[in-house]
């Protein structure tokens, strides 16, 4: 009997956020890296769920070939969720952040 591998995941593994919840709307990662939520180990994190950020505002921080690129909100709000966990890989488009916005 031949043995068939189980189907690949569309999602590489990644835990799937689907869409925002309604009226809300997602911080992406703008580039595959890891992700950091803090400038340092052990500094309070740039921003923490139910923070009001601006438009702009650095959220945290993608290591990719040995750079740290700051990432922006595109949106002022409120941080609902952060969906990310610090130190682990992020890909391109994936959602960081779920954000309330004003």
């Amino acid at each position: 009997a031949l043995s068939v591998p189980p189907p690949a995941s569309a999602n590489d593994g990644l835990t799937p956020f689907g869409e925002p919840s309604p009226g809300m709307r997602f911080v992406n990662a703008p580039l595959t890296g890891v992700w950091y939520a803090a400038p340092s180990p052990g500094a309070r994190a740039y921003v923490a769920e139910g923070d009001e950020i601006n438009g702009g505002q650095v959220v945290g921080l993608i290591e990719a070939m040995k750079l740290f690129n700051e990432i922006k909100s595109d949106a002022a709000g409120t941080v609902i969720r952060i969906l990310a966990e610090s130190g682990t890989l992020v890909k391109r488009k994936q959602p960081i952040l779920e954000i309330d916005p004003r």
